[in-house]
């Protein structure tokens, strides 16, 4: 979408604002409908988003893909042993947040990470492309890797293992799911007077939702 036609649209965004009705009390429908919109808008991969992770006090934020997302949670797929993954092992509270700037537009995500079912992580693993099933078995994700070339010696290695046979998952690859426990709607508007609407999960499963000041 060109520029001037995404500045139309974050403009419409603004305008319309977030409002307690739009919001209602479910943010796991809202964060549908939301998602729904930033597809329909054009934006490139609204599927990414920031996983913060903290180990021995240090925050770290990489970028990773949502492949699922339901009132049980939002999953994505990595390397087990990767930094992330050991995080999560030590500490598995984590935040997320999707970044749709095109539309003046961010949702923030808090919760507890757990791994997904084998079958799931198999499930997953059997849609992807194979390169994509290669690379998961010839990358040790995390790890420090004498060059380019050595990677790519790893890739023709796991080619050849598996040829003329579908390549199985390892076992050290798989999904996380971020249980919903806080949801944060961030709505750009004019002169900073954003719309920022937050949602707590209560001890009986509920949710409490608060206007935040901007």
């Amino acid at each position: 979408m060109p520029t001037d036609e995404f500045s139309e649209l974050r403009r419409g965004f603004e305008e319309a604002g977030l409002s307690e009705a739009e919001a209602d009390e479910d943010p796991v429908g809202l964060f549908g409908r939301w998602y729904q919109e930033a597809q329909d808008s054009g934006i490139v991969l609204p599927e990414a988003f920031s996983v913060s992770t903290v180990s021995d006090g240090r925050p770290s934020s990489r970028m990773v893909l949502m492949r699922g997302f339901d009132e049980r949670g939002l999953v994505f797929f990595t390397d087990y042993l990767s930094d992330k993954g050991s995080d999560i092992a030590s500490n598995p509270s984590v935040a997320a947040l999707f970044p749709w700037v095109p539309i003046s537009r961010q949702i923030r995500v808090e919760g507890t990470a757990e791994k997904v079912s084998d079958s799931e992580s198999d499930d997953y693993f059997g849609s992807r492309p194979r390169g994509s099933q290669v690379a998961a078995r010839a990358s040790s994700q995390s790890e420090a890797i004498e060059n380019r070339e050595a990677l790519i010696a790893k890739v023709n290695e796991i080619e050849a293992e598996f040829d003329g046979a579908d390549v199985s998952r390892p076992g050290n690859w798989g999904g996380y799911r971020i249980g919903l426990s806080r949801f944060e709607f961030w709505q750009g508007r004019a002169d900073r007077l954003h719309d920022r609407i937050a949602f707590e999960r209560t001890e009986t499963g509920g949710w409490n939702r608060v206007r935040l000041s901007p």
